[in-house]
């Protein structure tokens, strides 16, 4: 008798810290696999080139920014039909980024608590990807992928920053208890160029998503 068929995902979350390869890796796998690529909106968002200048002074703002966004993509994907692959997940911003600037002195203690109290009731209301991708970068690879793209605002992005960031991430991904993981060695694996390094990838995806191979 063949077996039933897996119910087609609705959601796949690529993550990762800034420079690791995650709108390269929608886009690519948005492709390949029809699904519908959703991106962080960092050309229209009003907080960030604020942010990069004066982080303390408008970390909470950019935070709930993100906290928002995040919230109303998850809903369209919940109430749509179609597959998604999203850039960046609702997650990192409170586990990885709202942390990371409460312990560098960037966020008050009071902002902190209220933003995390507040994603914390978000959380129930929401569904986890039925598959999470983590691209784990050092931070030369994270330096040399954020200076070849030229971003203005990210040219005062500090070393410990993005440090303490991959820290945070290690963290979290070791204690990812949501679903379905898999985790891409950014500095060992060029899918960007290699079209044997993503073709990996892609058989990994189908064997987590689909039990094939």
């Amino acid at each position: 008798m063949a077996k039933a068929a897996k119910q087609k995902p609705k959601h796949i979350a690529i993550a990762g810290n800034i420079g690791a390869g995650k709108t390269t890796l929608t886009e690519l796998l948005s492709k390949h696999y029809k699904w519908i690529p959703q991106f962080e909106d960092v050309d229209h968002n009003p907080y960030l080139t604020d942010f990069y200048e004066d982080m303390s002074r408008w970390s909470f703002e950019l935070q709930i920014y993100f906290l928002n966004s995040r919230l109303k993509q998850l809903i369209e994907i919940d109430q749509g039909t179609e597959t998604v692959i999203q850039d960046r997940t609702i997650y990192e911003d409170a586990n990885i980024f709202a942390p990371n600037l409460h312990d560098m002195s960037l966020m008050s203690s009071r902002d902190f608590n209220n933003y995390y109290h507040f994603f914390e009731t978000l959380k129930k209301m929401i569904r986890p990807p039925d598959l999470l991708i983590y691209l784990k970068a050092s931070v030369p690879a994270l330096v040399a992928q954020i200076q070849k793209r030229g971003r203005e605002y990210e040219d005062n992005i500090r070393l410990d920053y993005l440090k303490k960031l991959n820290q945070l991430y290690d963290k979290w991904i070791d204690g990812y208890k949501e679903g379905p993981l898999l985790v891409i060695d950014v500095d060992n694996v060029n899918f960007a160029e290699n079209s044997e390094h993503l073709g990996e990838i892609i058989n990994k995806i189908d064997s987590l998503l689909y039990g094939l191979f």
